[in-house]
């Protein structure tokens, strides 16, 4: 987990000319919009958690209820998030299944779903299905410390972008955690 921790904080610590990325990705085998943006709030809110809730909902997947509350969340984002100081290259789909690891060292990250992004997202996503623990976040901070909040109030709203790519692609469970997080947050 050192090693994760010291080669991702490498990877966020290069600034990038701005949000989102030169062209469209995938993440899973759904598109992944990027237009360039100049600020990232905006860019999570319009192209990251409005557009797949919008999706969902529009697949039949995520009931009106819970997408009148996610648009609630979109209005009132900036209370929560911030802007980074610069835009960091992001891997954008990092789970267990997409870090290849031999002799305990890493050997790669596979499978990306790239963009430029803040930080914290790419972070929130590894604790979603437990990736790397507390020796990777402490390691992490060592190099790249995190703003007060993450842990408590910004990893789920960040998680709910993946929650949402698993509500399209899968349904069932993951509209309950959506549901959950929205009650977390008061909505």
């Amino acid at each position: 987990e050192r090693d994760a921790a010291r080669l991702l904080a490498q990877l966020h610590a290069v600034p990038r000319p701005s949000f989102g990325y030169e062209r469209d990705t995938l993440i899973g085998p759904l598109d992944q919009p990027n237009p360039r943006t100049d600020a990232w709030v905006p860019f999570f809110r319009d192209q990251r958690l409005l557009l797949m809730a919008r999706a969902a909902w529009e697949e039949g997947r995520l009931p009106l209820s819970l997408y009148k509350r996610i648009e609630r969340l979109a209005d009132m984002l900036g209370t929560y998030l911030s802007e980074p100081p610069y835009p960091s290259l992001l891997h954008g789909d990092l789970w267990t299944g997409n870090v290849l690891v031999k002799n305990d060292r890493i050997a790669g990250f596979v499978d990306p779903a790239i963009y430029h992004g803040h930080p914290e997202i790419e972070l929130a996503f590894t604790t979603m299905f437990g990736t790397f623990g507390n020796v990777f976040f402490d390691a992490y901070e060592e190099i790249l410390p995190l703003e007060p909040g993450f842990h408590e109030v910004r990893r789920d709203i960040y998680n709910l972008y993946p929650t949402l790519v698993h509500v399209r692609l899968f349904g069932g469970s993951y509209v309950a955690t959506v549901e959950r997080t929205l009650v977390k947050l008061g909505l």
